[in-house]
């Protein structure tokens, strides 16, 4: 029987963290096929370690994750190495880039199948029916293209009860890389584990690229289970701290607050994302047992201070601008840093609007750090996500705005930092107007330098804040190059969501 090589591409910074999702998807084959990890992250030349296996003749199937940025990189030049040495092997992606963009993937030559969604059932079915010539068409959850060259997408399943999977294989994963290496070094901890306790996201933002793969839908863990596999962790690795790699971690009050009291007795520090609209129902004594457990800090989409934009965004309705700001203060009185995102350069009619936009964002930032001058700030500019059917979506293809249409694209210079949200390509956005986005952005964390950076020294934040608060306080935000020297000669890392 064929075995299976699975391949986590290595990610932004190549930060070591325990590569859940293609870890999942070994638990879903244990016991039935044989399977390796190869983790990008740890290898110097993964490609090699790759051929390594396969010039045995034993595997055949290569399952990939691929998120957008560096791990697309590293997917498209792996899978064309193996391509042209192993044209007979089956190339599997998964992940937020291929479901999202499944022409590119499939056209591109090279990968055969997408899996849509989660793979818990659907990847082990479509080896099953490959390895022994069944019909894989009925299989849910997959993208494929035909004979013809038509893409088909298969119905989506209804997401599994996450309690009923079985166990992560950690300890078969430590044959490969000692599981030591993926416990890093963090603002939260010295051994710090990533670990995702539920999927999808039960709102449909129109900017979000889970949308479209989760469709509003969400499934946890039990907060027991949680522990469980937390627990299991720390006694066997030493980890200290937790980041929760969840879409949104506090969709339940009690289960947040059930494992908050589970994990208490461990002294584990601990962060996750969560909604503004959903977290500030949750009540004082919910929020102060969230800190007593360890809670530091917690990631929250405040995206706009505008109303009108939030509609936009389909995030208006239960979130607004005040509630924003009264939540950053509510939070101030529990010791949570709440790490606020925002995403500025959003369509508008004119050019004009555009620019009043990201006036009225930077000021409303402002209010946000007078309320809590703790609230770490995270700004992205605006790149669309293919979510049909929304109005914000219908204006950026009106823009004249088109998506790349070879994998080749993705990769090129201008794209490749596209959705990490960092040079959007839009119509709408002009250069000044970006400049003005990331000035403003290099004055703010010369103010207020983020807490996540824990090789600054006290000394050189308060350097970097006396030279950057005159700016802040008059608005004066263009040519900020003594803060950016400053930043470059001491490696300043700008905030952005723990752990990613």
């Amino acid at each position: 029987m064929n075995k299976i090589l699975l391949f986590n591409p290595k990610s932004a910074n190549a930060k070591y963290r325990v590569p859940n999702s293609i870890l999942n998807i070994a638990a879903s084959v244990e016991g039935k096929y044989e399977w390796v990890i190869v983790d990008g992250n740890c290898e110097a030349d993964p490609v090699k370690k790759i051929r390594s296996y396969l010039d045995t003749g034993e595997f055949k199937y290569l399952g990939f994750t691929v998120m957008p940025g560096p791990q697309l990189r590293q997917a498209i030049i792996a899978a064309k190495a193996v391509k042209e040495k192993h044209p007979n092997t089956k190339m599997i992606w998964g992940g937020y880039f291929p479901s999202n963009h499944s022409d590119s993937v499939l056209y591109s030559g090279y990968v055969d199948f997408i899996i849509n969604g989660p793979g818990d059932h659907a990847f082990p079915l479509l080896v099953d029916a490959l390895e022994h010539g069944t019909p894989f068409e009925f299989i849910k959850n997959l993208i494929y293209k035909g004979p013809d060259g038509q893409i088909f997408k298969t119905a989506k399943e209804d997401l599994i009860d996450q309690d009923g999977l079985p166990p992560l294989p950690y300890d078969k994963l430590n044959n490969f890389y000692n599981i030591g290496k993926f416990l890093g070094k963090t603002y939260l901890g010295e051994k710090t584990l990533a670990y995702h306790s539920s999927i999808g996201c039960p709102f449909t933002c129109s900017f979000c690229a889970v949308v479209p793969i989760y469709e509003a839908r969400w499934k946890a863990k039990s907060a027991k289970t949680v522990y469980n596999d937390v627990k299991y962790i720390k006694d066997n690795w030493g980890a200290d701290a937790i980041e929760f790699h969840d879409n949104n971690f506090f969709v339940s009050e009690k289960r947040a607050v059930e494992f908050a009291r589970l994990v208490k007795p461990e002294n584990m520090t601990w962060w996750g994302m969560a909604r503004i609209d959903t977290m500030s129902k949750f009540k004082d004594e919910s929020l102060a047992i969230i800190r007593e457990s360890g809670c530091k800090c917690i990631f929250f989409g405040a995206e706009s201070g505008n109303n009108a934009i939030l509609e936009q965004m389909d995030k208006g309705g239960t979130q607004t601008g005040d509630q924003i700001l009264e939540f950053a203060g509510r939070l101030k009185k529990f010791d949570i840093i709440p790490e606020y995102s925002f995403v500025l350069g959003t369509p508008a009619p004119t050019p004009t609007q555009v620019e009043a936009q990201i006036d009225f964002e930077i000021d409303f930032i402002k209010q946000v750090k007078a309320i809590n001058p703790k609230t770490e700030i995270i700004i992205y500019t605006y790149s669309p996500v293919p979510t049909p059917g929304s109005e914000l979506y219908k204006q950026v293809l009106s823009s004249g705005f088109k998506f790349p249409q070879t994998l080749e694209d993705w990769i090129s210079p201008a794209w490749e930092n596209f959705d990490l949200r960092k040079n959007p390509l839009t119509p709408w956005l002009t250069p000044a107007m970006i400049d003005k986005i990331r000035n403003f952005e290099t004055v703010l964390n010369g103010v207020y330098p983020t807490v996540t950076d824990i090789r600054l020294s006290q000394v050189k934040r308060v350097a970097i804040k006396m030279m950057a608060t005159l700016r802040y306080k008059v608005n004066i935000y263009q040519y900020p190059y003594e803060i950016k020297l400053l930043q470059k000669i001491w490696k300043y890392r700008q905030p952005e969501i723990q752990g990613f």
